[in-house]
């Protein structure tokens, strides 16, 4: 135990020790106009098709959470081969888009490559959430991208939607976050789809699902394996009249209704003997809408921050795919 508690202070201090190293104003001199642009091709993209908002969410939190925030989940195969990545990453086409809209408009001769692929992703997801109605926050600067990815690393770190709070304060609690971290990350299920075959056995075997949105969620998703395995179901059957792909606290409320579509969802308010208490969390975020967004926020800046590559680390990439500056 000593030693655990002792592991997440060293990380904390080497998040704050790299966060000083970062800054918010690091491209004002060399590139002025790339947050605009990165704002400007995300609010396109998500006016066009608003899934892409948590998409690109989705992207920055694989990334950061395997090896930390240095664009290594856009690298070709190896992190995108992991369970929870193959063939269900979308935006890669988008961030790399968005990476030559950001250098043209930084260098029109196109000598230098001036904003990382780490930095535009990390952007991307801040400007999604804001596209979709979520809160903003201040987006450290200045990651360089990594050469290297690992699909072991992938497979380990990543939590799976099978995990019970337990498993999930764990995983959680190795990247220094808290469970009031944890479970505002888990918001970002307000938005997104999620595969049959990460609910179905949820959808068949486990009681404390509502009848109702049960029924509803095996009209798609049949019970035998290999059978509609990739259909896709809203992450957030909000009882409120919003739209299914607007950020809010409705997430929470469904789990309050029984209609957490995920496993590793609906443990967050049924947790009894599964290793810790969420719900009052829960109800928190479910009464407060304002609560839950400053609480998100606050954990994402936690999650730019995971050991991202700075100095003369890694590399600056033209085509993020690559392991090759150009």
């Amino acid at each position: 135990m000593a030693s655990s508690c002792l592991s997440v202070v060293l990380l904390l201090c080497l998040a704050a020790a790299v966060s000083a190293q970062l800054s918010p104003t690091f491209y004002d001199s060399s590139c002025p106009g790339a947050l605009s642009t990165i704002k400007n091709a995300v609010d396109a993209a998500v006016g066009s098709n608003p899934r892409m908002g948590a998409s690109l969410l989705r992207l920055h939190f694989h990334d950061c959470f395997v090896q930390g925030c240095d664009a290594s989940v856009l690298l070709s195969g190896n992190e995108q081969n992991a369970g929870g990545n193959v063939g269900s990453l979308l935006g890669l086409d988008l961030i790399q888009k968005i990476k030559d809209l950001v250098e043209a408009a930084c260098d029109n001769n196109k000598r230098t490559v001036f904003v990382s692929c780490a930095d535009i992703l990390a952007v991307a997801a801040r400007d999604s959430v804001v596209a979709l109605g979520g809160p903003s926050w201040t987006v450290q600067l200045g990651r360089r991208d990594s050469t290297t990815a690992s699909v072991t690393l992938a497979n380990n770190d990543l939590p799976p939607p099978s995990l019970d709070v337990a498993g999930l304060n764990t995983r959680f609690a190795a990247k220094g976050f808290s469970s009031i971290d944890m479970v505002a990350l888990s918001g970002a299920h307000t938005v997104g789809r999620a595969q049959c075959k990460n609910f179905r056995n949820r959808l068949y075997n486990e009681a404390n699902i509502d009848p109702d949105y049960a029924a509803k969620l095996k009209a798609n998703c049949p019970q035998p394996t290999g059978s509609g395995d990739s259909n896709l179901a809203q992450l957030d059957d909000t009882p409120t009249p919003v739209n299914a792909d607007s950020f809010h606290n409705g997430y929470f409320v469904n789990l309050q209704l029984n209609k957490g579509l995920l496993h590793s969802d609906q443990v967050l308010f049924y947790t009894v003997g599964a290793g810790g208490a969420t719900e009052n969390i829960v109800d928190s975020f479910a009464a407060n809408p304002e609560t839950f967004r400053n609480a998100f926020a606050s954990a994402m800046v936690k999650m730019g921050n995971l050991s991202p590559l700075t100095g003369s680390q890694g590399m600056v990439k033209r085509t993020c795919s690559s392991t090759k500056a150009n």
